[in-house]
């Protein structure tokens, strides 16, 4: 899969370069614009270093693990954005999820502690003296 987008993005790249020079050659001259040859090659240049720039930026983020799932915030902290009572909002990790406390009333800004999930929902309670102890939801 890595090799079939180097593949495509140099082909992509090379395809670029040739409309770039189409353009500087042709198309600019029948509007009155006139590139010198050392002013095509900087700008074939700076194209391609930009495109090796994205390329390989791309491929970084690509391979990069998701940050959240839902099993992988188990026993995460988080902050209540709005009341839960008991379904609401709470923000963790920079994400807003929807969730619904199984410990009654929470009040916006309170801290709580994922327990568990409910679909697409976080299942969470208020943040206790006993956060260091896993707590399961079932």
């Amino acid at each position: 899969m890595m090799r079939d987008r180097l593949i495509l993005a140099v082909v992509s790249t090379l395809l670029e370069e040739v409309a770039l020079v189409v353009i500087v050659i042709w198309g600019l001259p029948q509007l009155g614009i006139h590139i010198p040859l050392p002013g095509l090659i900087a700008m074939m240049v700076a194209w391609g270093v930009a495109s090796v720039i994205i390329f390989r930026t791309g491929s970084r983020a690509l391979r990069k693990k998701p940050v959240l799932g839902l099993p992988e915030m188990i026993d995460s902290k988080a902050k209540a954005v709005s009341l839960l009572d008991p379904n609401g909002m709470v923000k963790i990790k920079g994400e807003l999820w929807e969730a619904v406390s199984i410990s009654g009333r929470i009040d916006t800004g309170e801290e709580v502690i994922v327990v568990g999930q409910d679909a697409l929902k976080l299942v969470v309670r208020k943040r206790g003296p006993d956060d260091l102890k896993r707590t399961e939801y079932t």
